[in-house]
């Protein structure tokens, strides 16, 4: 666990710091390659072209970060095991810094620039078309990008990171240049093992965001929207992260009144204060994406308390 703690404390740093690096070498072209390969390879009727035909595209990578994960585990090289695990965690985040799409939108000089900056922050490519909709594209991408590669490398090391990572672009590998998207039914297979990787790590992460946002918000519109329920479905966590916004600018809100009721309702303290374009502010955008990170906080500092605890003993 104090490998995935360094591992994923060196992926965001790193991220952050050296976003021209990340770029560089978050690049997954190989794996539409060897997807286009596989198509040249295989015709209709064949296992490739069936729901389990993703396991022929997911085996040869997985196979050998497995190989290379258990040959360093098994020569007990602590400091090599951990560069490895910082390594593969660095190259499954993101890709894309989650931090600077969504300032990106906040930021936007004009409505096509926010556009563009609205359409990096989609998960599936489907147009963003209200602030709801930004909330729950907050979340889902945090999931995508942060929590899923986290969680996965927390349970198998660098084989779950990686594993996550080509699922989510298995899933989404549909449409477009049809020689490296994946067949038909291939991507729904693709899809069912991401909502499978997936529930879980939603799941965990409604939890985190009970525990640093309004517990009952977020309790009532996970049973309501049938988080609860076993069926792989995620979509209980754009209803929760929707309360909990909803929460958090009700609050600000009520602050703002009895600030204002405080000052005996003088507004002066605001003048002069605009913004540098006309675009209509996004509070929710800025709200959800403080949630998000107050979520990663709470999973990180459940690892640090594991790390803790297994020195202790």
């Amino acid at each position: 666990m104090s490998v995935t703690l360094i591992a994923a404390v060196v992926a965001l740093v790193l991220g952050h710091l050296a976003p021209s690096l990340a770029a560089s070498v978050r690049q997954y072209d190989w794996y539409g390659d060897w997807v286009g390969w596989l198509n040249r390879q295989f015709g209709d009727g064949s296992f490739w072209r069936g729901s389990w035909g993703i396991a022929l595209a997911l085996a040869p990578p997985l196979l050998v970060v497995g190989l290379f994960q258990l040959a360093l585990d098994a020569q007990l090289i602590g400091l090599a095991e951990m560069l490895f695990g910082i390594a593969v965690l660095f190259y499954a985040w993101g890709p894309r810094d989650l931090d600077r799409d969504v300032a990106a939108i906040l930021d936007a000089p004009d409505p096509a620039s926010r556009r563009d900056a609205i359409a990096n922050l989609s998960v599936d490519g489907n147009p963003l078309l209200d602030d709801g909709n930004l909330v729950e594209a907050v979340f889902r991408s945090a999931m995508r990008r942060w929590f899923g590669v986290l969680f996965w490398f927390l349970l198998l090391g660098p084989f779950g990171a990686i594993g996550y990572r080509l699922t989510v672009l298995s899933a989404r590998a549909t449409g477009g240049d049809a020689a490296r998207g994946l067949p038909t039914r291939t991507a729904r297979g693709a899809r069912t093992l991401l909502a499978a990787l997936d529930w879980p790590v939603a799941q965990l992460l409604t939890l985190a965001l009970a525990l640093v946002g309004n517990f009952d918000s977020v309790l009532g519109a996970w049973r309501s929207s049938g988080g609860s329920s076993m069926r792989l479905d995620t979509r209980f966590l754009g209803a929760v992260a929707r309360a909990s916004v909803r929460s958090e600018l009700a609050e600000e809100a009520a602050e703002r009144a009895a600030a204002q009721a405080d000052d005996g309702g003088d507004e002066s303290g605001l003048a002069g204060v605009g913004v540098a374009y006309d675009l209509p502010e996004l509070p929710e955008l800025r709200d959800a994406m403080s949630l998000v990170w107050r979520c990663l906080l709470v999973w990180l500092a459940a690892l640090a308390l594991f790390v803790i605890a297994g020195f202790v003993s």
